[in-house]
């Protein structure tokens, strides 16, 4: 039918070899031409890769038993005193009901290798011992855990409260023992599902006309291995909170007369991102600059006036619930971020500003050891097996290094004489840049500002941050950024197959990389999938 149209074009003077070749050119041009969905087949996508996330996260969430390396016992203690609406004031010891999950529960898998044992295999989970020997071995190690004081007891209340909510659910519905302590981590699957979804609702305002763009923010999010997933820890909020903000915040720079009601569900956004994980509270810091920006843009339009009851409500439904929460910290722990008996009890000093220069960060060297760690940590997570790290130098190398020149290209392309951007879209990708590097920013201002003391990590040996996580709040503001640097760096390929190759190897990797090192963890006999009839 092509060729025959076209050769209808003889009639006015062109030959068959020029209709040959005319249609050559429709067919390589169709073949080469963008492609386009249709907004109900976009979200089907993207609802598909809800289902992904949330299924690749209650996949590794069961895989991995309690309880690891990172702190999960002092979060699981937080949760069940939530729970008993038990909100602590001070410190206070692990109770006695998190201490009998710990002893009961707990796998050596995380920190001991099975050469350890004198049988050169993990012993097996207490709770299939004999009823007597299993009482002796919980009793004393439920004894230990009591004695000790949880660490972590100043950190935000609201994670807790809602993990909490979400135990008393569990218990409502019969669920008792190891059952309930899966429960609680399997809540991470509405988590990382709605985290898709916001980044694919980010990447719609942010690319109106770049679909390819759109659908990488949610696709990358879909197979981020980040580890706090598969874990009890109040990270796992942050990414969620801070991307609704971000959502909101970015409207609030579109939008030529913000209403009340996106300032107040942004303001609200914001107060729920640092109520999740004090090391957010840098974010409130970006928020206010974009609401400078947006103040100084409205008044030289002369519309200030009629937006000050937005802003207004903008600012009162962000600092209301936080400085109820900075309230109440001082009232029980004595300090405002209740951080001060948490760095009391750690062994940290504060160090006199004149005393942060001679930091190692300030180095080359120790550059170099602090910015790869903490961007591999940010894609994968910190978990340990075996004692060791689990990780790969070569994913590792791969997550740093294609971070780095992300980050690099992205901001490159933020300038007008360099790449073509609309206004709307240059405003939100600084804002993207400058909630991330805020938080970068601040990591690396904890590494310099303490004495660590005989800390194991940080240490005096080792003083940097790199727990990847601290940077999870600014996720899809990363990911816009990692797409914009895909998107600019292949804008000269006038094919379709070569953008989609590269972006299916990364997501490749993604995926490969997460199961050949969690694989390990798929065996363990303390994993929900062994959990069997085990005691309440």
């Amino acid at each position: 039918m092509l060729l025959r149209g076209n050769c209808n074009s003889a009639r006015i003077g062109l030959t068959g070899n020029d209709c040959l070749q005319l249609a050559l050119r429709t067919l390589v041009s169709k073949t080469n031409a963008p492609i386009t969905l249709s907004t109900g087949h976009e979200r089907i996508i993207v609802l598909l890769l809800c289902a992904i996330a949330a299924v690749r996260v209650f996949t590794f969430a069961a895989a991995f038993p309690f309880f690891n390396n990172v702190d999960e016992q002092a979060h699981v203690d937080l949760v069940m005193k939530y729970a008993h609406c038990d909100s602590p004031r001070d410190l206070g010891y692990f109770s006695a009901e998190a201490a009998y999950y710990f002893s009961l529960y707990g796998t050596p898998e995380y920190f001991a290798s099975p050469r350890q044992f004198n049988t050169r295999q993990f012993p097996p989970p207490n709770w299939t011992l004999p009823a007597e020997e299993r009482d002796e071995v919980v009793n004393r190690i439920a004894a230990w855990w009591q004695s000790n004081q949880n660490h972590e007891s100043g950190e935000p209340p609201l994670y807790y409260a809602i993990a909490g909510a979400w135990l008393n659910l569990g218990r409502a519905c019969a669920l008792k023992g190891g059952w309930l302590l899966y429960w609680i981590r399997f809540s991470n699957v509405f988590a990382a599902a709605g985290l898709v979804w916001v980044g694919f609702v980010a990447a719609q305002s942010v690319f109106p006309d770049r679909q390819l763009s759109r659908l990488s923010v949610p696709l990358l999010l879909a197979v981020w291995p980040q580890s706090a997933f598969y874990s009890i820890q109040s990270d796992v909020l942050s990414p969620l909170c801070f991307g609704i903000a971000f959502v909101g915040l970015v409207k609030l720079l579109q939008a030529e007369r913000p209403s009340v009601r996106l300032a107040i569900w942004t303001g609200l956004a914001l107060a729920t991102t640092c109520l999740v994980k004090t090391t957010n509270v840098p974010l409130l810091a970006v928020a206010g600059i974009a609401a400078i920006f947006k103040v100084r843009q409205l008044a030289r339009g002369g519309a200030i006036g009629t937006t000050i009851v937005s802003l207004a409500a903008l600012t009162i439904s962000a600092a209301v619930p936080i400085a109820l929460w900075l309230a109440w910290n001082h009232h029980t722990f004595g300090d405002l971020t209740a951080t001060g008996s948490k760095i009391e009890f750690l062994g940290w000093t504060r160090k006199t500003v004149g005393d942060w220069w001679p930091h190692p960060i300030f180095t080359f060297d120790g550059l170099k050891e602090f910015w790869p760690e903490l961007m591999a940590s940010f894609w994968r997570g910190e978990f340990i097996w075996h004692g060791l790290r689990l990780s790969s130098a070569l994913t590792d190398g791969f997550y740093w290094i294609s971070s780095t020149f992300a980050i690099g290209l992205a901001t490159l392309s933020l300038f007008p004489s360099v790449a073509k951007l609309t206004y709307l879209q240059r405003q939100s990708l600084w804002l993207a840049l400058l909630s991330f590097a805020a938080l970068v920013a601040f990591v690396a201002l904890l590494s310099i500002a303490f004495d660590f003391g005989g800390c194991v990590y940080p240490s005096r040996e080792h003083p940097y941050f790199t727990s990847g996580r601290l940077l999870g709040a600014a996720a899809i503001p990363f990911f816009l950024l990692y797409a914009r640097a895909l998107d600019w760096t292949m804008c000269r390929m006038t094919r379709n197959w070569p953008r989609l190759f590269v972006l299916g190897g990364i997501v490749f990797v993604l995926i490969i990389s997460q199961a050949l090192l969690n694989w390990p963890a798929f065996s363990s006999h303390y994993n929900f999938f062994h959990m069997g009839g085990s005691p309440s």
